[in-house]
């Protein structure tokens, strides 16, 4: 996008919202809470990156994954394994009976660092790996799942068996991944100290900056020719592939396009909370996610943002003051917007106070001055309107206007 452009963008309707989010995550909310809620609000961020990726593979795509806590744990994981080698030098664990590992294979009796954990010794391969792992197992899964035209319902029960069975595996190799307590104990990242407030700040930007990329990324991938097939093949997946588009191939891309979002995101969690563990993982961490998606709006990757910040905030204040009754006020909450307002917030908002905008900010365009004309010119008569051609009934019958629009020919 050009300079000119990019400006021109940015005045418009919707770059003025992507203006008012970054407005509230970078001057306001720093501005008016303090350093513990603003951690909390980084935190909460952490789960917009899946909310983003659910837009486009859910919303966009219109495949229901419910395994999304998968991809953000591994995210997780990568990252607490790199700062966890760090924390566990032969100097601070002097103290077991073999130093230099972490302190969790130290209890259950290994004597070595495991094969797998070694190349996380390196910050470089750490980054990699918080994008590259989720994407290969978000691509062996859409290739064994998509060439076989599975989708719909048995997709999503799919994806939430493989979080229940990745949550297992990883409580039950407590000598490798941490088991139950996850990775903890996470202190410095190449030597800087994680867990002060000036650090929590700095990573509460990294976060926001981080966020807005992926935004970008998503609004790309909407507004191009690729963005305009998934909707289409959302639409009806069986006139796209008879058109010649490889939709498996289609899938699998916006699928780990979802999981690199959700492994970013699962990185900055480890960053900004200090640990990873399987409760991320599993099937209850992966439902919450997409319930950040529906109730923000999945057809919006902002909704997507505001879905998640507003759920988490809510959840917090319930478990703050009702801790037994806070499952039930966030079911009756994701109840109640999904029965009355399907497109969520981002619906609500299209319906109700975009008109109220339109009659408020609508400008009146300028009378244009009549042309001259001579006082001798004879008045000409206007032009008899054209009749419409009469379009024939099969024809009527066959148009769909989205389809139409991402017809092979025409894109």
């Amino acid at each position: 996008m050009s300079t000119p452009s990019a400006l021109k963008w940015f005045g418009s309707r919707e770059g003025i919202y992507y203006l008012i989010l970054a407005l509230l995550l970078v001057v306001v909310l720093p501005m008016a809470l303090d350093p513990f809620r603003l951690n909390l609000v980084g935190k909460y961020l952490t789960y917009a990156f899946v909310a983003i990726g659910l837009v486009m593979c859910w919303g966009k795509a219109g495949i229901l994954s419910l395994g999304q806590g998968i991809f953000f744990g591994l995210g997780g994981y990568c990252m607490a394994m790199f700062l966890k080698l760090e924390a566990s030098t032969p100097e601070a664990t002097a103290i077991q009976s073999t130093p230099g590992i972490p302190d969790f294979m130290d209890w259950n009796q290994l004597t070595e660092l495991p094969w797998f954990w070694v190349p996380f010794n390196s910050f470089a391969f750490a980054l990699f790996a918080v994008i590259a792992v989720p994407v290969l197992l978000a691509f062996i899964i859409g290739f064994a799942m998509f060439t076989r035209r599975v989708g719909g319902v048995y997709f999503a029960i799919i994806t939430q068996a493989v979080a229940a069975i990745l949550t297992i595996l990883i409580i039950g190799q407590q000598g490798y991944t941490g088991g139950v307590n996850g990775i903890t104990d996470l202190r410095t990242l190449l030597g800087w100290d994680i867990r002060t407030d000036n650090a929590k700040m700095i990573l509460y930007f990294v976060c926001v900056g981080l966020l807005f990329l992926c935004l970008f990324a998503a609004k790309a991938v909407q507004s191009s020719k690729l963005g305009r097939i998934l909707v289409a093949m959302n639409a009806q997946e069986t006139r796209v592939r008879f058109s010649g588009y490889d939709v498996a191939a289609f899938k699998i891309f916006v699928f780990c396009l979802a999981a690199a979002f959700a492994g970013i995101g699962g990185a900055m969690f480890t960053l900004i909370v200090g640990f990873m563990s399987p409760s991320f993982v599993g099937i209850v961490a992966s439902i919450e996610m997409v319930i950040f998606c529906a109730l923000g709006g999945r057809l919006s990757i902002l909704g997507a943002v505001y879905g998640a910040l507003l759920v988490n905030a809510a959840k917090s204040g319930f478990s703050e003051s009702f801790p037994e009754l806070w499952l039930f006020a966030m079911g009756a909450l994701f109840i109640g917007v999904v029965m009355a307002f399907p497109n969520g917030l981002a619906g609500l908002y299209k319906d109700y106070v975009m008109p109220l905008e339109e009659r408020l900010f609508r400008r009146t365009p300028k009378a244009q001055a009549a042309p001259a004309v001579a006082p001798d010119a004879p008045a000409q008569p206007a032009p008899a309107p054209k009749k419409p051609e009469p379009v024939a009934d099969s024809a009527k019958a066959d148009y769909d206007p989205m389809l139409d629009h991402y017809s092979p020919e025409k894109s």
